[in-house]
């Protein structure tokens, strides 16, 4: 095992997490108070697997050269031209509907539809065209102003009672030639903020008001950098996005979008532990057959499983390390020095779970087992299913709460400047 990888859970861990997990234990009460252990157990275990069984399918389309294909690449945390990014140039480069699954998720398909063409499009054949039922929702991208196509297919799309997003790509190139043209070439950064809001204003309102003239009543348009989704509207585009989708769905596009800020390891965190307390719901189903091969008191697989997925949605795998390491410019071992509790999930094996088990048993598994049956009694009248089910949970909020504060350090990393050779 990596020795700058610590697993042992300290006596403090573990009343920290004992008290989390008191906490979020409402949430479980509740679901009993509303239906019974059967029905709970049954829609715990159908939405357990929700990042394996769920498809979430976003469409990209806008006219030709406007940034479709890079936005792909952003939403994937890739870089254009990178090995698996969406090709893009300053012709037409998708001809038909282009699919790109997420590098981490691959129930997660971006699509690069084609350009949306000339003044005489129809937005109605398009949709045909581009199989408009198979998407959840749709972002319709340009990189000046909006025309009339772009209103045609927005208003089809309305129509068919499906989500659209308008989105104004390349702000960061617009707020430069804002720069350049009022002659602040280096000047403070009081004068530079001031000509990046300016810029801001004046798009957001020449946008309103030539979507207004084309027929919108009421329409929002998100400004956003290709290069650094961090900046401007899509941290709000993303928190529009999350709002609009069944809970389900939601999930799945928080833990797969990549991680910009504190505030996207927040709301990742939020869908994990949503997503905990049914694997510990299936593991309590694990845990009522007496067999003696289980008596450890959880499912060791589903708990290998769930932590693998955990290191995934924030960041923490290799292949999501390398990604962030290309995107930032820094060598992968400099982000992956600031990780001191996760290990690579291919060290997160049944064995490395066994390992942990042992290690937090003076701690947590009689005491924590206590505290469930004792919260929720429905789990104590269950045979092994109050232990399986306090078990699972608990490792699982420990890593969880691992995971988060790794994420924040690596983010924190691969935001350094980078160091001059």
């Amino acid at each position: 095992m990596d020795p700058a990888v610590t697993t042992e859970i300290t006596e403090k861990q573990y009343v920290e997490t004992t008290e989390i997990i008191r906490m979020d234990l409402a949430q479980v009460k509740s679901a009993f108070k509303r239906k019974t252990f059967e029905a709970v157990s049954a829609e715990a275990k159908e939405e357990s697997n929700l990042l394996n069984n769920v498809t979430l399918e976003i469409a990209i389309t806008g006219r030709s050269g406007v940034g479709k294909s890079s936005f792909v690449n952003a939403l994937r945390g890739m870089k254009d031209h990178e090995e698996g990014a969406a090709l893009t140039g300053v012709t037409e480069t998708t001809m038909v509907p282009q699919e790109y699954t997420h590098p981490a998720f691959p129930k997660v398909k971006i699509w690069d539809l084609p350009g949306i063409g000339t003044n005489e499009f129809n937005a109605e054949e398009y949709l045909k065209k581009v199989n408009f039922s198979k998407y959840d929702f749709f972002i319709i991208i340009t990189s000046d102003r909006f025309t009339k196509q772009e209103t045609k297919l927005a208003l089809e799309i309305r129509k068919n009672k499906k989500k659209f997003y308008y989105v104004r790509s390349k702000v960061d190139i617009d707020i430069e030639n804002y720069r350049w043209s009022k002659r602040i070439y280096e000047g403070d950064i009081h004068e530079k903020m001031l000509c990046e809001e300016n810029t801001l204003d004046i798009i957001r309102k020449d946008s309103y008001e030539k979507l207004k003239a084309l027929g919108e009543s009421s329409p929002r348009v998100f400004l956003i950098s290709n290069w650094d989704l961090s900046k401007y509207d899509f941290p709000l585009l993303q928190e529009t996005f999350e709002k609009e989708q069944d809970e389900i769905k939601r999930d799945v596009l928080i833990m797969s979008l990549p991680i910009l800020t504190k505030d996207s390891i927040k709301k990742k965190k939020a869908a994990m532990e949503s997503l905990i307390w049914k694997k510990a719901m299936v593991s309590c189903s694990v845990g009522l057959i007496p067999l003696p091969f289980l008596s450890l008191g959880c499912d060791i697989a589903i708990v290998a499983v769930t932590m693998r997925e955990i290191c995934k949605v924030f960041g923490l795998d290799e292949d999501s390390l390398n990604i962030l390491a290309n995107r930032v410019g820094k060598p992968v071992e400099e982000l992956k020095s600031a990780i001191e509790h996760t290990p690579s999930t291919g060290m997160i094996t049944t064995e490395f779970v066994m390992d942990i088990l042992k290690r937090s048993a003076v701690w947590g598994a009689i005491t924590v087992a206590e505290l469930v049956v004792g919260f929720i009694p429905v789990l104590g009248s269950l045979y092994g299913g109050g232990s399986s089910f306090a078990t699972t949970f608990y490792l699982l909020k420990n890593f969880l709460e691992n995971a988060v504060k790794d994420a924040e350090k690596v983010l924190a990393k691969a935001a350094e400047p980078k160091k001059p050779k």
